[in-house]
């Protein structure tokens, strides 16, 4: 099994930055891809940015260009480093992990965008 803790939400005015971190432990021998999910009050979860173990990275057209995603993989952390914020990106945000996908979930880490 996979534990995933994430830190590091709470809240921010608009077009503010925020960072978010997940740590895996466990048997993360299992782990290659690592993402952050994030899902609004009333909406379905969606993916915001995924990183493989060799560093490919994909990313929810909508966050392009604010939202950078990292990994230390001696450190099995993942990182989401997110600027010029805005009220849509509100939700709560989820770390992911797995070999081809999302095989464990942390609990989620609130992020609100307000003025």
């Amino acid at each position: 099994q996979v534990q995933l803790v994430e830190s590091g939400g709470g809240l921010v005015q608009p077009g503010g930055s925020l960072s978010l971190s997940c740590t895996a432990s466990g048997s993360t021998f299992r782990i290659n891809v690592m993402g952050w999910w994030r899902q609004a009050p009333g909406k379905q979860r969606e993916l915001v940015a995924q990183i493989t173990r060799g560093g490919s990275t994909n990313y929810l057209d909508s966050v392009k260009g604010r939202f950078t995603i990292s990994r230390d993989n001696a450190k099995n952390t993942v990182s989401l480093q997110m600027d010029v914020l805005n009220s849509e990106d509100t939700a709560v945000y989820y770390c992911s992990a797995g070999l081809y996908g999302a095989d464990y979930w942390g609990k989620g880490t609130l992020v609100t965008v307000s003025s």
